[in-house]
């Protein structure tokens, strides 16, 4: 199943209405008129595809020129995205300010230029004096509003050049910090050196610079290895659709 949603053409206000099996959906997306009213897709973003690649799958298949996401996913994240089309892209600033849900694990005593997965490991640290109890009263400190200095490895422009490319080469800007919200933060499996953790944040949140930190404040480090969206506002990955499902639904 996915959620469709339409705009109110007099107030642009959201209504959610649930759409039957998945081909008739393909055959829904075929026809005109809803190219021309815009839809909204709830996608399942697998590891490796930028989120600049599933927003041009949606344009391909659906054949419409004109669609925009509700906010960047690293390509080594999956989970939900929500792609708009047409009149629907009218939603986005809101999709854009909602809070954001995730799911992910880090690896503690370790340390990488990234904060995640994209590079080496540089700097391993012994965490043998570590207790569960050490981790999870850790976790309480990143409750509530926090600043974050944004990654390096960040799609943020500096001069007019994403951050990450320029890191790539070895070079470091200085980046100003951000005040961020931080609803929920609940490690929900320990088994040294990975933790599993749940966070609920706000819109602008570096999931990466959070574990940074998160390493940071045990003096042992820590990289952020796996990374799941679960949810987007009301959004839940539940009602979401592989991105291969919808190709394979619209390719013929």
């Amino acid at each position: 199943m996915m959620t469709l949603n339409r705009v109110n053409s007099s107030t642009h206000t959201l209504q959610s209405a649930e759409m039957t099996p998945l081909i008739r959906g393909a055959r829904y997306f075929a026809d005109e008129e809803a190219r021309k009213q815009g839809i909204m897709l709830l996608l399942d973003k697998p590891k490796e595809y930028t989120s600049a690649r599933v927003v041009n799958i949606v344009k391909k298949f659906l054949n419409v020129n004109k669609a925009g996401h509700s906010g960047t996913l690293d390509p080594k994240a999956t989970g939900l995205m929500i792609i708009c089309t047409g009149k629907m892209t009218k939603t986005l600033n809101h999709l854009l300010d909602s809070d954001k849900e995730y799911e992910g694990i880090m690896i503690v005593g370790e340390k990488t230029k990234s904060f995640d997965s994209e590079t080496e490991v540089y700097d391993k640290i012994d965490i043998e004096h570590l207790t569960s109890s050490d981790i999870i009263k850790n976790a309480e400190k990143f409750s509530g509003e926090i600043s974050q200095v944004p990654p390096m490895y960040s799609a943020i422009k500096h001069k007019g050049k994403p951050l990450y490319k320029m890191a790539r080469k070895g070079a470091e800007v200085e980046r100003k910090p951000r005040t961020v919200t931080i609803k929920e933060f609940e490690i929900t499996k320990i088994d040294l050196p990975a933790v599993e953790f749940r966070v609920s944040c706000s819109k602008g949140t570096y999931i990466r610079t959070l574990v940074n930190d998160f390493g940071e404040s045990l003096s042992t480090g820590a990289y952020l290895k796996e990374l799941r969206r679960t949810k987007i506002g009301e959004f839940d990955v539940k009602n979401s659709i592989p991105v291969d499902e919808f190709i394979n639904m619209n390719r013929y």
